[in-house]
């Protein structure tokens, strides 16, 4: 199995130089790319260039321009024309599927933070000093870079990357390894039911709090947002107040991964089966659909409280917790199963009377036709476990 790792790096002064000019030269070669790409298509011909006739140009620049393209690794500057190769083709893909396409755009140097090595010891080298103590990393133009390695790597290393976040800067390593022993079987089999009031409810009875991480952190970043808006474009105290802004969303990132890291591991620990609810979150978190009254008016559509809702779904993270369960569950040997949410909160456990009624509140669950009550976040995850054990007892041995 693959498995990824990030360190934080410790550059010096001249190797933080010499990062931000890797940087920047490979923007430049994406951005050439990408400009070679439209201006084919435009022209009366409507030319295709793709990625092998844009690699097969790559000798003739780094032999044009030896000072700045010329003095990185031949396969990150591949590898970048690979993304945007990976670019297009999912614009492609989104316009055939009919879904709302992005045409690949032009890359800032502020936006543009990794460049990829598709290989070790291929223009990087991780561990390269292994006679040193200290781990470093070596990256073709920058030199020994030291490294703050917190956990052992497992595994044959495959690829590296180097990324900029803020003013820190970290490698990210991917390393194949055998796949991990499972842990022992608990007997134990648990469906959740994902929410805003709780972030997960268990069909125990475990409610999990949610956070609410972007929430709290609202005020700090109303404030350094205020800060950005005054300030003047281009200035000194523009970039610190750009920086701020994107260090306390950093922040706020990190915060929802370690809770969604820790909740998948208890659960993955303590059950062998966990169902969940197969949730379209993008289609959740639409907007609603304007309503004209046909003379230039137009009609409430609770835009303002759906987008408080959003607001609170984006939050909590569901679909980062869900991805992160997966993998977890993947790697200890346990089964994760998805599940149809139609419905979930509204069946009652005891009869199977199915009612909008049922669920007078949005906590209490009131049974119409048998008066059996209980959370109705409880009788949702109910709901998903006996689903899910429905579904695995259907598939095929």
């Amino acid at each position: 199995m693959i498995r990824a790792y990030k360190f934080l790096l410790y550059p010096t002064m001249r190797q933080t130089w010499a990062l931000g000019e890797m940087l920047r030269d490979h923007c430049s070669l994406y951005n050439g790319a990408l400009e070679e790409r439209r201006s084919a298509y435009r022209h009366a011909s409507r030319t295709t260039v793709r990625y092998g006739q844009q690699s097969g140009q790559l000798k003739d620049i780094r032999a044009f321009d030896p000072e700045r393209q010329g003095r990185w690794s031949f396969s990150s500057q591949q590898a970048t024309l690979r993304r945007l190769d990976k670019a297009f083709a999912a614009f492609f893909r989104r316009i055939k599927s009919g879904e709302a396409p992005g045409y690949p755009r032009f890359r800032g140097v502020r936006r543009f933070d990794t460049v990829d090595f598709p290989k070790d010891g291929d223009g990087c080298r991780w561990d390269s000093t292994p006679h040193d103590p200290q781990t470093r990393v070596r990256f073709q133009g920058v030199g020994h870079v030291k490294v703050k390695q917190h956990r052992p790597v497992a595994g044959k290393v495959k690829t590296v990357s180097v990324k900029r976040e803020g003013r820190r800067w970290y490698v990210i390593l991917t390393a194949d390894q055998a796949p991990p022993e499972p842990l022992p079987a608990t007997g134990a089999v648990v469906g959740i039911d994902l929410g805003i009031a709780s972030f997960l409810t268990t069909s125990d009875g475990r409610h999990v709090d949610n956070p609410r991480h972007s929430r709290n952190a609202a005020k700090k970043l109303e404030a350094a947002q205020q800060a950005l808006a005054r300030s003047k474009r281009g200035s000194k105290r523009r970039r610190k107040a750009v920086e701020r802004v994107a260090t306390l969303h950093r922040k706020v990132r990190r915060q929802r991964l370690d809770h969604a890291h820790k909740t998948a591991l208890g659960l993955v620990r303590d059950n062998d089966l966990i169902a969940h609810e197969d949730l379209k979150i993008r289609n959740m978190s639409k907007a609603p659909e304007p309503r004209p009254n046909g003379d230039g008016t137009y009609a409430p559509n609770g835009a303002a409280a759906k987008a408080g809702l959003n607001r609170s779904i984006a939050d909590a993270g569901w679909g980062v917790f869900l991805a992160i369960l997966a993998a977890k569950a993947e790697g200890a040997g346990r089964e994760v199963i998805a599940v149809d949410p139609r419905n979930t909160s509204r069946t009652c456990p005891e009869c199977g009377h199915v009612a909008k009624e049922n669920r007078p509140t949005q906590e209490k669950f009131h049974c119409q036709a048998c008066g059996h009550t209980a959370h109705a976040d409880v009788v949702g995850a109910s709901n998903v476990l006996r689903a899910g054990l429905a579904r695995r007892q259907a598939q095929p041995a």
